[in-house]
Formats: structure tokens, sequence, C-alpha cells
């Protein structure tokens, strides 16, 4: 039995581990490597862009997008982790509101992903005033999506805040992961409800929370 508890503990926090580094790659590479990015909303220029490496832009999509639900894994893993620590009271919580928050972040790429790829291939052979049309058209959709990923962006950093609490005030990990997870979570808030007509600005976060998840994977592998 107690080699049967061993072996469950090390394939748990290998897995939970794993699934951090994953997480952080699918999330980073998929977005980076994007040819062509659409930005906050539609431009005419874009469908072009993207009917032009159709294959390549669709299938990094899809792992960006795999990375943002692979970090659910990842976090709602590393909370199983820590079931019998008194940390569980605030990581548990900060586990489901960020997962909260990467969901519905997903939903909103979603709607970026598959109108683009859409797009791309209803304005084929279109007049350049047809796919200005078509994108205007796109305009009032848009903006409620913007609020799927404002919405997203919030809660995924209140989630995260109280998660890096419970990491900071119990020693889970290096206290340097739990402060440094604290700072993104207030940067995406803070960002995100100050500016909130200026989704950019996120790019920091984007990187920052990237780096986050792939440095906590190495640490909890250690």
């Amino acid at each position: 039995m107690a080699l049967v508890s061993t072996l469950d503990s090390v394939f748990s926090t290998r897995f939970t581990g794993c699934a951090f580094i994953a997480a952080a790659a699918m999330y980073w590479l998929g977005w980076m490597l994007l040819p062509i990015r659409i930005g906050d909303y539609f431009q005419p220029e874009v469908f072009g862009g993207i009917r032009e490496h159709l294959h390549v832009w669709l299938w990094l999509y899809r792992v960006h997008l795999f990375g943002m639900i692979t970090s659910v894994i990842a976090l709602v893993a590393f909370a199983a982790l820590v079931a019998d620590s008194p940390a569980r009271v605030l990581i548990w919580p900060g586990t489901a509101v960020a997962s909260v928050g990467l969901v519905v972040g997903a939903l909103g790429s979603a709607f970026y992903y598959h109108h683009g790829v859409w797009g791309a291939l209803e304005t084929a052979g279109k007049s350049p005033e047809e796919i200005r049309a078509f994108a205007d058209a796109l305009r009032v959709d848009t903006e409620y999506v913007t609020c799927l990923v404002r919405f997203g962006r919030v809660f995924g950093g209140l989630g995260l805040v109280v998660l890096s609490w419970g990491l900071f005030q119990w020693g889970v990990l290096p206290t340097w992961v739990g402060a440094t997870g604290g700072l993104i979570g207030v940067a995406a808030m803070a960002l995100t409800m100050g500016f909130p007509d200026r989704l950019s600005l996120y790019a920091p976060v984007f990187h920052a929370m990237a780096a986050w998840l792939a440095a906590t994977g190495f640490m909890i592998l250690r």
C-alpha cells in the first residue's frame, strides 16, 4: 500500500507539473506564431492574410485555445494535489474563479477564431467594398465579445490573486511563485478595468502569465 501511495504521489506531481508546462507552451506559442493577429475588431485586410495562411493560422489558433483549457486542467490538478493542506481554503476558490475566467476568455477567443476562418472563406473573390461591409457587419457582435474578453481577464486575474495568496500564505511553493502570481493577477484586473477600450495593453500580462505557468510547472516537478 505504501508503494502504491508513493507511485500515486509521483504520478500526481508529474502530471500536474507537466500540465502547467504544456499549458504555457501551447498558450504562448500558439499565439506568438500566428502569421496574422486580428486585434480588438476585424479589419478588412485581415481576411486576406488569414486566407493566405489558412491552415497554419487555423491550427495555431487551436493550439492557443487548447493552451487556455489546459491551464484549467493544470490549476484543478494542483488544487487536488494540495487537498490535504490548509492552503486549500484559498487555492480551491481561487482555482474555481480563475478557471471560469480562462474558459470565458477561451469562448471570446473562439469567436475570433471562427469568424476569422469564416470571414477568410466568405470574402474570397469579393471586392474591397464588399469586404469592408462584411467587416463592418461584425462590429456589433464583436462589441459583445470584447465584454467576454474583459470578463475573462478580470476574473481570471481575481482567481489568480486568491490562489497566489494561498501559495504565499502557507508556503506551498517558493515565495516568489505566490508573489509573482498575485502581481500578475492584480495587473490583469487593473489594466482591463482601468483601460477597458485598450485591450492591447494586456500584452505584458499575457507574456507574464505564460512564464508564470511554465515556472510553476517546473517548481512543482522539483
